[in-house]
């Protein structure tokens, strides 16, 4: 089972990529901002949960996140494998990640971290908001707040994978077709 954490700062391309990465070894892409968004919008137990946190402006704990992943994941028996796309954020989540994924006698393969600058982010974050119409994309304040919380809280997470010898940075600059080739690389070598 190929199981691949894709990671990068907000503008990075992750969704973009992990499109063409399900294409290509028939994965299942699990964003967890997707997940929350169903959960909120079916009223499931969790998402009504997850709401209370989100609705108060506070980051909803670890251990709720975990079980709608783990739900997403027991949802597709039959998978090749999942990209997880915005988690684990933290190094707590990626144990929890880890233990779960054992649970199922598989593992995650390895971590794609896209590697783009501050002002490439800023730039691609913009023309997001100019063509998605997304708010929170056209702020500057916004943007660099995203981007220094990411430095800050999430990208300490690459230092769990490189422990384990799975870290792999890839070049997130050039055109979305380079981009691809390289990610495609980067599995097909390992």
């Amino acid at each position: 089972m190929l199981n691949i954490v894709l990671f990068g700062p907000p503008g990075a391309g992750k969704g973009t990529q992990s499109e063409r990465l399900e294409g290509r070894y028939n994965l299942v892409h699990l964003s967890t901002g997707d997940i929350f968004r169903a959960n909120i919008k079916g009223q499931t137990e969790l998402g009504t949960l997850a709401k209370s946190y989100i609705d108060k402006g506070q980051l909803v704990p670890d251990d709720v996140t975990i079980k709608m992943l783990e739900s997403e994941v027991n949802n597709h028996p039959d998978a090749d494998g999942f990209i997880f796309d915005g988690f684990p954020r933290t190094k707590p989540q990626a144990a929890a990640l880890d233990t779960f994924l054992s649970s199922k006698n598989t593992e995650i393969k390895m971590m794609l971290s896209l590697e783009v600058p501050e002002e490439e982010l800023r730039d691609r974050l913009k023309k997001r908001a100019e063509i998605s119409g997304r708010t929170d994309d056209a702020d500057p304040a916004i943007i660099q707040n995203r981007i220094d919380v990411y430095r800050k809280e999430t990208e300490p997470v690459k230092e769990y994978y490189e422990e384990q010898s799975k870290l792999e940075k890839v070049d997130g600059l050039g055109s979305i077709d380079d981009i691809t080739q390289r990610l495609f690389a980067a599995i097909d070598n390992n």
